[in-house]
């Protein structure tokens, strides 16, 4: 394998990795938006939860 070949192969590597780079960008910003969202959905229904029972506290003691 020349220099030139080799220089030829590594560049063709370093095109893949900034091709698999590019492909995994989206899917991990769809991950991290999921993450908060389901971190929202636990205060939401923790929140609740709280309120439910200082509901019943109030009214049934």
């Amino acid at each position: 394998m020349t220099d030139l070949e080799r220089e030829q192969h590594h560049r063709r590597i370093d095109a893949e990795i900034v091709k698999l780079f590019a492909e995994t960008s989206k899917p991990n910003a769809e991950t991290a938006k999921l993450t908060s969202a389901n971190r929202l959905y636990l205060l939401v229904v923790g929140s609740g939860s709280t309120l439910a029972i200082a509901a019943f506290a109030t009214l049934f003691l």
